[in-house]
């Protein structure tokens, strides 16, 4: 048997980072970085005595993901303790939550090759996090607690997703919807995106589920896939042989392109789960759901539809610009500056886009950004008037990103709008068409030629002739 043969069952366990100033249970900093072991206090830390005290924040933030996912809000809810014992655990238990998430149901939109698409959820949960062990190269390994108790959200998919291009696109809808809250910052590469994929395979028609191995170690959207496509070949073998595939969690190594066995895999009665008696049930009311609902900021996929409708662009354009909230932020001010929506599109995304390596500089608001979108507008009005052609119009665009002047005063200050002047640019087609007597003769059985016309034009023009006149008029003159 081969791949193509057995079906591929994926489910994935996303863990989000939120961007609340101080730890979900304690008043440490949970900010990204520091010295090692110095954003840590007794609670966190697991010292004798210490009590939690929940984090409103967290619960906030939960909440609105939940909303937007179209989750059901539990309206009372409890946490519980989750035990294992790892050294960067110091409690050794987590709190969590078991049967009483914060966050029931709902599914994740996306598109996958244009299509819409969506993933069904199981839950969403608050937890905190665990500590980060350190493996140094000399065989010792150390702890860095910065990180324990800083607060997540997992959001636990339903086993529905297919393939490995799925589950990399599902995560990267996660990143955008989570950006889009402003509840965290999605960034894989720190951590505060993780993501765990269980994955099995079956028999293509069978019922029962094949067991699963769960992967870890993935801290990028490429990693995602490539982890799911490794694991999905290396089950196959396997069944091929007629071997069982383990139940076990397994670590992805990008270097060597392979899956690795960490250990066994737990189930939920190892983690001998109970509620937390510390921490009393926690209620959300229906006021607080009303007004969190009515907060809501305008998501992915209602963005595609506004940019998708009658007369507006197409959804490979609008695809790319409403996957990041700064990206659609920065097009919207430059249509609210006065730009044509399609052809602020075409800027942003193949001009501002091609620029910009770091998203976040893109903050439409953010005085520092090289041209800003009321600048970008009034490129983008100078050619619709006719100032600027296009090709005009890119070099003005690299002047003004390099050295922070407007179009208008590159374009007043050194005379660089197009000739468009329909008496000034004849009696210059006349005087290229004179010259080139034998290319003119082979026009009318060479139509091509007149390109040749043009860029002679264009040339005497020091790039600045209007390319529709002078087309216009070559064609008259040329008979073609």
């Amino acid at each position: 048997m081969s791949v193509a043969d057995y079906e591929v069952v994926i489910g994935l366990e996303v863990h989000v980072q939120l961007a609340t100033r101080s730890k979900i249970f304690s008043w440490s900093s949970a900010a990204f970085g520091g010295e090692p072991n110095t954003h840590t206090d007794p609670v966190c830390l697991g010292l004798p005595g210490t009590l939690p005290v929940l984090n409103r924040a967290a619960v906030d933030s939960a909440v609105r993901l939940g909303l937007a996912a179209g989750c059901t809000i539990r309206r009372r809810c409890r946490f519980a303790r989750k035990h294992f014992f790892y050294p960067d655990l110091p409690k050794g238990f987590q709190i969590s939550q078991f049967d009483e998430p914060i966050c029931d149901g709902g599914a994740i939109k996306f598109r996958l090759h244009g299509e819409p698409h969506e993933v069904a959820l199981t839950r969403i949960h608050l937890e905190e996090d665990t500590g980060k062990n350190i493996h140094a190269a000399a065989g010792v390994s150390f702890v860095d607690y910065n990180r324990a108790g800083v607060p997540l959200c997992e959001i636990v998919s339903e086993p529905n997703i297919r393939s490995a291009e799925e589950a990399a696109e599902y995560v990267r809808a996660v990143r955008s919807l989570v950006r889009y809250l402003g509840i965290g910052d999605g960034n894989m590469e720190e951590g505060s995106l993780r993501c765990d994929a269980n994955v099995s395979l079956r028999v293509r028609g069978a019922a029962a589920y094949g067991t699963k191995a769960e992967i870890k170690n993935m801290n990028s959207f490429k990693n995602v896939r490539d982890a799911i496509e490794h694991e999905v070949k290396r089950q196959a073998t396997l069944l091929d042989r007629g071997e069982r595939v383990a139940q076990e969690t397994r670590l992805w190594d990008p270097a060597r392109g392979v899956t690795q066995s960490m250990r066994s895999k737990e189930s939920a009665h190892d983690y001998r789960y109970f509620p937390e008696p510390d921490l009393p049930p926690l209620v959300v009311t229906e006021q607080q759901l009303t007004d969190f609902r009515a907060a809501l900021p305008e998501l992915p996929e209602d963005r595609f539809a506004r940019y998708t409708g009658p007369g507006g662009l197409t959804p490979q354009d609008a695809g790319v610009l409403i996957a990041d909230h700064e990206i659609a932020g920065y097009f919207d001010a430059v249509v609210a500056a006065g730009a044509p929506p399609k052809r602020a599109a075409n800027w942003v995304i193949n001009e501002v886009l091609a620029r910009v390596s770091h998203i976040p500089d893109l903050a439409f608001d953010n005085p520092g950004l090289e041209v800003g979108p009321s600048a970008l507008a009034e490129l983008i009005n100078l050619i619709e008037d006719g100032t600027l052609s296009g090709k005009l119009a890119k070099d003005v665009f690299a002047r003004m990103w390099t050295e922070r002047r407007t179009a208008g005063d590159l374009v007043k200050a050194e005379g660089l709008a197009q000739v468009s002047d329909g008496a000034a640019l004849e009696e210059i087609c006349k005087r290229i068409v004179a010259a080139h007597p034998e290319e003119a003769a082979r026009v009318q059985s060479s139509p091509k030629l007149i390109g040749f016309f043009v860029g002679a034009v264009m040339k005497e023009t020091g790039g600045k002739g209007n390319p529709k006149a002078i087309n216009d008029i070559l064609k008259r003159l040329l008979g073609s």
